[in-house]
């Protein structure tokens, strides 16, 4: 995907450059990675059109590659296209009352490569305080492809029915799945797998007060939730228009 910058004079079109670097770099820093995993890699061999270039790189598991390119293509890019279309690409800026080429500021960055660092970046193994290990897939809760997961605790005693009917209410605004087979922690490790930031269990205290317990992926933190209360949790720290304001 590719955005620009139009700028009208060769003077500003370093502060735009400059500008541009600094929002990119911060974009990728706000998903939740550590930032020593990034850095910037200024060009100095230019291609005959840019006036300045410089690649944000990230430290994947094979060392650091370029993740982004933000080039100063100067005038170059719309001059060619007046050349060869015949039509004017110029300007008008009140301002200055003067008509000019813009100069472009370009950013390009690669999804499969932000997919590969997301999800290097995710992949977690640890040991926990009782010996045993678990691996946890930490995605940003907003990029997670399964937001929460819906377990009665056992089979019986109405579990299920009251499981079922949480999940039904929860599906048409998340991408949520059911489980019911093994023990709650090899469910739970199931879940920490595949990146499930939100583990709601329904026991026998459900019945009778209609609370849950839900369990954070990350911390493994367990909180005594009431039903009507569990889709705005869930929004909170998964919806994406949260996490662009």
């Amino acid at each position: 995907e590719i955005s620009a910058c139009l700028v009208g004079s060769e003077m500003c079109i370093r502060d735009r450059y400059e500008h541009w670097k600094e929002q990119r770099i911060n974009w990728h820093k706000s998903l939740g990675i550590s930032q020593d995993k990034y850095r910037y890699h200024d060009h100095i061999k230019l291609a005959h059109y840019a006036n300045a270039a410089s690649d944000i790189e990230f430290d994947f598991p094979m060392g650091f590659k370029e993740l982004e390119g933000i080039h100063s293509r100067t005038d170059f890019d719309l001059k060619q296209h007046e050349e060869f279309s015949g039509k004017k690409l110029q300007y008008f800026d009140p301002e200055i009352n003067e008509n000019y080429v813009p100069y472009v500021v370009e950013t390009s960055v690669g999804l499969d490569r932000t997919f590969l660092a997301i999800l290097s970046s995710a992949y977690t193994e640890e040991k926990l305080e009782n010996g045993t290990e678990r691996v946890v897939l930490k995605l940003p809760a907003m990029l997670a492809p399964i937001k929460a997961a819906v377990m009665p605790l056992t089979k019986k005693d109405g579990l299920p029915e009251k499981a079922r009917e949480i999940l039904n209410e929860l599906k048409f605004d998340f991408n949520c799945q059911y489980d019911e087979k093994d023990s709650p922690g090899k469910r739970y490790r199931r879940q920490d797998a595949i990146g499930t930031p939100f583990c709601i269990m329904v026991d026998h205290q459900t019945l009778e007060d209609n609370t849950v317990t839900i369990r954070d992926r990350d911390t493994m933190e367990q909180e005594r939730v009431e039903v009507s209360k569990i889709a705005a949790m869930v929004k909170s720290k998964t919806d994406f228009k949260n996490y662009l304001k």
